[in-house]
């Protein structure tokens, strides 16, 4: 069981890797990131929707706090699938996923802010080590680099602060209903938002595009089947084993830019990327770990 569950979280970061990868041709091909993001909301949506049918004991829908907080959840999933696909069109995907890393991070210091969370020096470390692997990544000691923009930049690290918006509201909802029921809450928030405030004529010229068929594998891969996995999986996996596998997502998307995309890491960024993602890693394994 525990050997299944782990690879359901394996199979569930890869296909976010892959997702980005997708969001990459998609949005190279000029469509909109956020008319992106709401197909694979949307398609996410019909799929915990049906989980929901399945499986409807124990939902908790008649309770407030699992709607507030699964409405937290749902801004959270919002930004993070509005700005991850906005950093990856005008950046890379190996930027914007590497960015969108940093997630935990943002946990911790906002956990520092409101004392949930005891600050110690190695977590500090691992802090400053992720900020310097952001300086490098970015390269923002280099103004004239002009590899990633400031809009790039920008869009990746707010992808990762939605992340752990959506975090926190996932974690507060979960102890008053069922992750299907959370989920099938905050795909909803992300459809209405999105569907508000995208383009809708591009959203409709979607369903007779040659390219809708990369939509249906996002939204299949990236949030469908994905999400499900992953609770599914985190069921019989120790939190510290997640949180490293879990790296499959950034290396998978950083792979496809480089291979499909012909996107290019240089020198400096590569050591940024390996700077974040061993920091975070290792973050979220010692709080996992301290806290079984």
């Amino acid at each position: 069981m525990k050997n299944r569950s782990t690879a359901f979280v394996i199979l569930a970061a890869l296909f976010w890797g892959l997702s980005g990868g997708i969001g990459g041709i998609l949005t190279d091909r000029g469509w909109d990131p956020l008319v992106v993001a709401f197909y694979r909301g949307a398609i996410g949506l019909l799929f915990v929707l049906v989980w929901l049918a399945l499986r409807p004991r124990h939902s908790g829908l008649s309770n407030r706090k699992l709607w507030f907080w699964s409405l937290i959840a749902g801004v959270g999933v919002a930004g993070n699938f509005s700005f991850y696909f906005i950093s990856i069109a005008e950046g890379s995907v190996a930027v914007a996923v590497t960015l969108m890393y940093c997630a935990p991070v943002f946990v911790y210091l906002l956990s520092f802010t409101l004392r949930l969370e005891k600050p110690t020096p190695l977590k500090w470390g691992a802090v400053a080590m992720v900020i310097l692997g952001i300086a490098l990544l970015t390269e923002i000691y280099n103004i004239d680099a002009g590899e990633v923009t400031l809009i790039a930049a920008g869009a990746g690290l707010l992808s990762g602060l939605s992340y752990a918006a959506f975090i926190f509201g996932f974690k507060y909802a979960a102890p008053h209903g069922s992750p299907q029921a959370i989920l099938v809450i905050a795909f909803a928030v992300l459809v209405l938002s999105l569907g508000w405030v995208g383009d809708a004529n591009q959203a409709v010229k979607v369903l007779t595009a040659p390219s809708w068929p990369l939509f249906a594998a996002i939204g299949i891969l990236g949030a469908g089947l994905s999400f499900i996995l992953y609770v599914l999986g985190l069921n019989h996996t120790p939190p510290a084993v997640a949180s490293i596998v879990a790296m499959v997502e950034p290396i998978t998307a950083s792979l496809f830019g480089v291979t499909i995309l012909n996107e290019s890491l240089f020198g400096l960024q590569i050591l940024g990327m390996v700077l974040i993602l061993v920091a975070v890693t290792a973050l979220s394994s010692y709080s996992n770990e301290r806290s079984d």
